[in-house]
């Protein structure tokens, strides 16, 4: 069966010899980037709306020749796209920024799965001309990156689009003395009981004029004229600098003023422009005045199962994501409670699910699989017009990109064709397309290991159990421990991941390398358990474990960290790291206090 999995394939006797003639036509009459492939005695036909039906008929084509039988068996394929635009969105600001060799990987498994859109993430990781030292330390992409970058996506028929962010998120500028004064709280904020630096622009005509120059110092070396302004999660909105404002106007209205300023130089020159939908949930009677060419995308990255799960627990984990203003029940509807207002007011929209990965070491894939596929169904039934899967990197992105691979092709099939590929069997795709593994194990791996975190049974939003132990956070801490079964059955899931894995013989160029960074994330993933176990005997954080257990957890830790930092060389620049890195002091100090070291 080709991947994804087309919408109509019936076979019949016969196949086309190997000197079978090959015909090729345009038929406006199909669906936009749709094919018709026709094999058997005759030869082969390949019918095809434009030159996106043709790459991905010929892409078909070239799948089934591989299998085996083609040359007994006839196919018929009648294929077309579910989602005009189907996006992958790659963080590369929260401390990894990929090498050009790992981005032409990316692009090969995107290629795979269909997407046609690429957007690069950034804050602070594009070398801007005027801010050195902001991206100083962390070996940004370059104007020459991206001119190479954009040139490997057009021969693939993907669009690189560049997505800035302009509005929260701001910390990294922020942080520095010159810039202090354009944030809304210069002396930062409390959020979930916690203080945190200053994240968001005041909304004032010089952040505006400010924030374009970065956006347009990204975009303008790219050839697509469609750009991502980000405009997400302004925490701090309304609580400094604009108060008085937003008292008088709503912090809707001076929201989307701001916003409006932002994208209007570009809406103006033919431009369009996607933002982040969060803020628009809370405030729909902003959707009328949005102005033409914008495009609100809506994102949601726990899948409803998920939310569930913490709501029917009822403990801390539930009351402190409401702390935090989360919408729970809204979480639990899916994606249809926040799309179906855009199809009600008319406004067009896209989609945004997530891979699950950040937060994980291993990823999140029940979560995620179920996350997508509910971004489908309901950008399907609201009429969303693009679906953008993305992978961030919160905190640092321990994760390398393998775990990643699996939710990628599982996103990219199901915004091609939700019907089809809904229940796709993905150890599968990733053994024969994507990791080239004639033992049938790596697929497996990965699989099962995407799996490890929510078989603890402690239902988490946004992170798994093995991530959230090694990284205490006072607004998030660990309250529910994973029983002592549940905790042995995961440890003997990593040692069989480990064996197999081992056994495994990858033909991909960067074979070796997904061996090696899965091999170290399981290591890592032990080490978790093994905390997270000595924490549920003492009854309370790391430095309430017994001393000797603390010990023999610290004489583990400092390999696995060495393992960490030549891991994120093989497929990261070194800007970042130590940054990554020193998000590991915490547990560290917690340990080395419960050993009395």
């Amino acid at each position: 069966m080709p991947f994804p999995r087309p919408r109509s394939l019936t076979t019949s006797p016969g196949g086309a010899p190997p000197d079978a003639p090959f015909t090729v036509t345009t038929d406006t009459a199909l669906p936009a980037q749709g094919y018709r492939l026709r094999t058997g005695p005759g030869g082969v036909h390949l019918a095809h709306a434009d030159a996106a039906g043709l790459r991905y008929g010929l892409a078909t084509l070239d799948q089934l020749r591989a299998g085996p039988g083609f040359s007994e068996t006839g196919y018929q394929v009648d294929d077309h796209p579910d989602f005009a635009v189907r996006g992958f969105l790659l963080d590369v600001s929260r401390d990894r920024v990929p090498t050009r060799r790992t981005l032409r990987r990316w692009l090969d498994v995107l290629s795979l799965a269909r997407f046609n859109q690429l957007e690069l993430y950034t804050e602070h990781t594009y070398a801007f001309r005027d801010h050195q030292d902001v991206w100083r330390d962390a070996s940004p992409l370059t104007a020459d990156d991206l001119r190479w970058l954009d040139a490997q996506c057009a021969a693939l028929g993907i669009a690189l689009v560049a997505n800035q962010n302009t509005f929260g998120h701001m910390e990294r500028f922020l942080a520095l003395e010159r810039h202090r004064d354009r944030a809304e709280n210069p002396d930062g904020f409390v959020r979930g009981g916690v203080h945190r630096p200053p994240s968001t622009l005041a909304p004032t005509p010089d952040n505006v004029a400010f924030a374009h120059g970065l956006v347009a110092e990204v975009a303008g070396r790219l050839r697509t004229r469609r750009v991502n302004i980000g405009a997400d999660e302004p925490f701090e909105l309304g609580t400094g600098r604009s108060r008085d404002r937003v008292a008088r106007e709503g912090v809707g209205a001076v929201w989307l003023d701001h916003v409006g300023s932002l994208m209007e130089p570009w809406l103006a020159d033919g431009w369009t422009v996607q933002f982040w939908a969060d803020v628009l949930a809370g405030h729909p009677e902003l959707l009328a005045a949005l102005p033409a060419g914008s495009v609100p995308v809506v994102w949601q990255y726990d899948a409803p199962g998920t939310a569930r799960a913490v709501l029917a627990a009822a403990g801390e984990e539930a009351a402190r994501w409401k702390g935090l203003g989360t919408d729970l029940d809204a979480l639990a509807e899916g994606f249809r409670s926040r799309t179906r207002m855009f199809r009600e007011a008319g406004q067009e929209f896209w989609v945004a699910p997530g891979t699950g990965t950040w937060n994980s070491l291993l990823g999140r894939l029940d979560n995620a699989r179920e996350n997508m596929t509910d971004a489908a169904e309901a950008g399907l039934a609201d009429g969303a017009t693009g679906y953008l899967l993305t992978c961030w990197g919160d905190h640092g992105m321990w994760e390398p990109p393998a775990p990643a691979f699996g939710p990628v092709v599982h996103g990219g099939a199901v915004s091609w064709c939700l019907g089809a590929n809904r229940d796709l069997d993905l150890p599968s795709v990733l053994d024969t397309h994507v990791l080239l593994d004639s033992t049938g194990l790596a697929g497996s791996v990965l699989d099962r290991l995407g799996r490890l975190g929510e078989s603890l049974g402690v239902p988490l939003l946004n992170a798994s159990p093995l991530v959230r132990v090694l990284r205490p956070d006072a607004a998030l801490p660990v309250t529910d421990h994973p029983t002592e079964e549940a905790m042995d059955a995961a440890a003997r899931t990593l040692e069989e991941c480990r064996r197999d894995l081992a056994d495994a013989d990858l033909a991909v160029p960067d074979g070796e390398s997904v061996v090696r960074e899965v091999g170290h994330a399981i290591g890592l993933a032990a080490f978790a358990l093994d905390l997270l176990r000595a924490q549920a005997r003492a009854g309370g954080p790391a430095d309430t474990v017994d001393a000797a257990t603390a010990a023999r957890l610290l004489r583990r830790l400092d390999p696995l960290l060495a393992e960490q930092r030549a891991c994120w060389l093989l497929r990261s620049r070194p800007g970042g790291l130590e940054d990554s890195m020193a998000r590991f002091d915490a547990v560290r100090r917690l340990l080395i206090a419960a050993a009395g070291a």
